[in-house]
């Protein structure tokens, strides 16, 4: 007995050593075979569509948790762990992400950043989709807060990245998508880009339409500005086409018959119902001032300055509002200039002969009715004769040889009397005025050309 307890404590103490080398023999056996399983199980999932993908492997056995996108996609990943070569057991963890129902998904804007939320289909249209935004974020912050979803409606990822390009547009707003209706609320960042938003809309995929659109339009800005110290009239803001560009511009010809043009105008969509006929009407006011402004947002007219003598700012805060188009409202703010000091007869006289070399008074063809596109030339007239309170004018009537020299005899007189008229009622003097007709006997030009007609047809003021 003794001989055998003496044998055993001679030999366990070697099974201490042996038990680690048993252990070692193990891990270095097994460790390469479970990173192998793993690397091929990784592998064979490599075209399968999954989220939050986890792989484990105990010895041979193998255990697989992620999100799947469908059924199908499910059972396939599945599947094709399992048939990895090596794998003995399979715990299978895979689980459908939750479906939405609607689907719906959103892009928003504020002032510092642009936020994507509701459901993405995929990771790589959630991943599409946050790129997109990044791109027409031009500098601003993007927060992405999609979540996965099952649900989505067929073409959705070329719905919402038509949609992500329209939010560049907007200075402010939301477009949101559920299943396949649209719908957008904020405010259009440019004139026009309300308009652009909505001829992009037309290229939703068949199926989706837009059930609620209220994007609001910037103010239609147009602004005109009379300096009578840069001896400029300037437009800026903005007109609907070419065409009305060139009208306007023409509308300046006629009614500014000394400044210089400075044409800031761009074309865009968006202006309102009558806006050709209300901006040449509100410059036709403008012309009528010293120096001021004239501003039209939307449908509403604001005009500010100094009329020339009393009687003109009467006529101005009275008159644009009938020359509107229905509908549009106006506020004129405007005062008289202070009365400029006397001159004598002598320098009354240059100063006409000055204002009627740089434009000549208007009539209707044949008639004797005062063009409107002269009431800014009329008015200068009328301050230079209110500076004359000792001289005496004569308005004399000129026509071209055309017709007989009864006729324009007539005409010519009936022109000078219209002139004379107005010069009365905006508080000169009758005593002070004479009309005279001269037809066309004291012509300036010869009558054998269209100019040489134009300028001999015309009004000369006269000091006496």
């Amino acid at each position: 007995m003794n001989r055998i307890s003496s044998w055993a404590r001679k030999w366990w103490p070697g099974l201490i050593p042996l038990g680690f080398l048993w252990i070692g023999a193990i891990w270095t056996n097994t460790s390469p075979l479970e990173t192998d399983i793993a690397s091929r199980a990784t592998a064979a999932l490599k075209d399968t569509i999954l989220d939050k993908t986890r792989i484990s492997v105990s010895g041979r056995d193998v255990s697989l948790s992620a999100d799947a996108f469908s059924e199908e996609g499910r059972r396939s990943a599945a599947s094709q762990v399992e048939a990895v070569a090596g794998v003995r057991l399979l715990d299978d963890d895979t689980r459908l992400i939750r479906e939405a129902k609607p689907f719906e998904w959103s892009i928003e804007r504020d002032v510092v950043r642009i936020t994507l939320g509701g459901n993405a289909p995929l990771p790589a249209s959630k991943a599409r989709l946050a790129d997109a935004a990044r791109a027409a974020a031009a500098g601003s912050e993007v927060s992405d807060r999609m979540d996965l979803a099952r649900g989505a409606p067929p073409r959705f990822d070329a719905a919402a990245l038509l949609l992500v390009e329209q939010i560049g547009k907007l200075k402010d707003g939301k477009i949101t998508l559920s299943d396949t209706a649209v719908s957008l609320t904020g405010m259009a960042r440019e004139i026009g880009n309300r308009e652009a938003i909505l001829a992009a809309l037309k290229n939703l995929p068949e199926g989706y339409s837009v059930k609620e659109n209220a994007i609001k339009a910037p103010p239609y800005i147009f602004r005109a500005n009379k300096d009578p110290v840069a001896n400029t009239v300037t437009l800026e803001g903005y007109v609907p086409d070419n065409n009305v560009h060139a009208a306007i511009v023409a509308a300046v010809g006629r009614k500014f018959f000394a400044e210089k043009l400075v044409d800031n105008l761009k074309a865009s969509a968006g202006a309102p119902q009558g806006f050709q006929n209300a901006a040449v009407a509100a410059l036709g006011a403008l012309s009528r001032v010293s120096t001021g402004s004239l501003t039209i947002s939307d449908r509403e007219v604001k005009l500010s300055g100094d009329a020339l003598y009393a009687v003109a700012a009467d006529q101005i805060r009275g008159g644009i509002g009938g020359e509107l188009p229905q509908g549009w409202a106006v506020k004129a703010d405007v005062s008289v200039k202070p009365v400029a000091s006397a001159v004598d007869p002598t320098v009354c006289q240059q100063l006409f002969f000055e204002l009627l070399g740089k434009a000549k008074i208007r009539f209707e063809s044949g008639r004797a009715t005062i063009d409107k596109d002269s009431m800014g030339l009329l008015d200068k007239l009328i301050e230079t004769a209110l500076r004359c309170p000792t001289a005496n004018i004569e308005v004399a009537g000129h026509t071209d040889s055309d017709g007989d020299n009864t006729s324009n005899m007539a005409l010519s007189e009936k022109r000078a009397q219209a002139v004379s008229e107005y010069l009365i009622k905006a508080g000169l003097p009758p005593d002070r005025l004479k009309a005279v007709g001269y037809g066309s006997s004291q012509p300036v030009a010869a009558n054998d050309t269209d100019d040489g007609k134009a300028k001999n047809r015309r009004i000369d003021f006269v000091v006496k």
